[in-house]
């Protein structure tokens, strides 16, 4: 491993500069503009529904085909990420989501909705891939997950902002004028991701300090991997079946939220703005809190291994009182409950996307990462229908809130069983 002029880098983070942050702040606004994007149907689907005549399982079928464009995409981003890199491949997964997004503004009825969010699937599934790749190059293990908690806890930002302009705008203007504003104001991270990322050592925000931080952790192999021999892991599947499971449950979260407020305590556009926002602020510090105390578990001595999957068994935990959220009548209460079921995923999550680079060599975490989103998209597909049909022929969420609420469990379950230590994989 190659350091420029610095003879120590134990004890260097308090000392070095800080310009990785700043990485991490253009991650975190690229997340926050990704989750205001696709939270905008949840929050519009009453005033939508309305005005083109959709059903329970219409509205589940347009869900079902961005999830469906998002597991291709998110495969396919993940080897582009590898290929091209994080600056290339995070412009072009942006340029892509956001003329999806826009799009949204000029259609007509379901079929065509569901092919503009489709274009916006295909290209916000770029969005971790490439954060995380970037992530890798930025970061130390030491830090990833607290980066990775802080980059992530912009997926929260984002459905805290969402409802505070998504109702203004579409009084004001429309709901479809409110696809397209949102969607030309968020070029300009785009211009400014263009302009400040380089990989450390091509950049000249970097000290020779922080450089020798960054690159403190052993060197990996440099070699291209092909997705066949990753599939042959089992640290792979840990990852994917853990994505399996619990990524429905954010998209649960994010597109039918709304819906259950509105139906269970008689909220509308102007009305559950403020019950959503407490929700995702309450996530975004679980998104926080998640990275922190692994990272902190292990600058305490414990191992990648007892921090992250302690930290995930403590959220999978916190997640479990969702299963009461169906019989409360007190709103706040219930978005309590629900705010603690979301800031334990968030949390859950940003520990599980830290476990590719955990385990993998640098040149393969895009891949993984790729591999596993595609594989939590298809159960975001599968929880699209369930949610659907449960709804169209109940009119309830006791089901769907049941296997919210213990997959987490399961989750964690799955991850010891197949990579009992987190070992890294030196036989690629």
């Amino acid at each position: 491993m190659a350091l420029r002029d610095v003879p120590e880098v134990a004890g260097a983070a308090d000392r070095v500069g800080r310009y990785r942050w700043v990485i991490c702040g253009l991650l975190f606004a690229a997340t926050a503009i990704n989750y205001v994007d696709r939270q905008m149907i949840g929050l519009l689907k009453p005033t939508i529904s309305a005005e083109l005549g959709w059903s329970e399982t219409t509205y589940a079928d347009v869900v079902f085909w961005f999830q469906a464009a998002y597991a291709i995409g998110y495969l396919s981003f993940g080897k582009v990420v590898d290929t091209v890199g994080a600056r290339i491949g995070y412009s072009i997964a942006f340029v892509i989501w956001t003329l999806g997004h826009t799009l949204c503004g000029f259609v007509n009825n379901a079929a065509q909705f569901a092919m503009a969010r489709s274009v916006l699937g295909l290209g916000e599934s770029g969005n971790f891939p490439a954060g995380i790749k970037a992530v890798s190059e930025w970061f130390p293990a030491k830090e990833r997950a607290l980066a990775t908690g802080i980059f992530n806890a912009g997926a929260n930002v984002g459905a805290i902002v969402a409802p505070l302009i998504v109702p203004i705008l579409t009084v004001a203007y429309g709901w479809r004028m409110a696809f397209v504003i949102t969607g030309v104001i968020s070029l300009v991270w785009l211009v400014a991701w263009i302009a400040m990322y380089r990989r450390p050592r091509e950049s000249k925000k970097v000290s020779a300090d922080e450089l020798a931080y960054i690159e403190s952790d052993p060197a990996d192999p440099v070699q291209k991997i092909s997705w066949g021999r990753l599939l042959g892991y089992r640290e792979t599947w840990a990852y994917a079946l853990g994505k399996f499971l619990i990524d429905p449950i954010w998209w649960l979260f994010l597109f039918w939220t709304p819906d259950f407020l509105a139906k269970t305590y008689n909220l509308d556009l102007k009305s559950f703005g403020p019950p959503l926002v407490v929700i995702y602020l309450i996530s975004d510090l679980g998104s926080v809190a998640g990275g922190w105390s692994s990272s902190r578990l292990m600058r305490r001595g414990f191992t990648a291994n007892a921090a992250r999957k302690l930290t995930m068994l403590v959220c999978a935990v916190l997640v479990t009182p969702i299963f009461f959220a169906q019989w409360i009548d007190n709103l706040w209460l219930a978005v309590g409950i629900l705010g603690l079921a979301t800031a334990a995923h968030q949390a859950f999550s940003a520990n599980l996307y830290t476990i590719p680079s955990d385990m993998f060599p640098r040149a393969a975490v895009g891949s993984v990462v790729g591999i596993g989103g595609t594989v939590g998209a298809i159960g975001g597909m599968m929880m699209a229908k369930f949610t659907g049909y449960i709804l169209e022929t109940t009119g309830s969420y006791t089901a769907i809130f049941a296997v919210a609420g213990s997959v987490y469990l399961i989750a964690i379950l799955v991850i010891h069983l197949l990579s009992p230590r987190l070992a890294r994989v030196d036989s690629i």
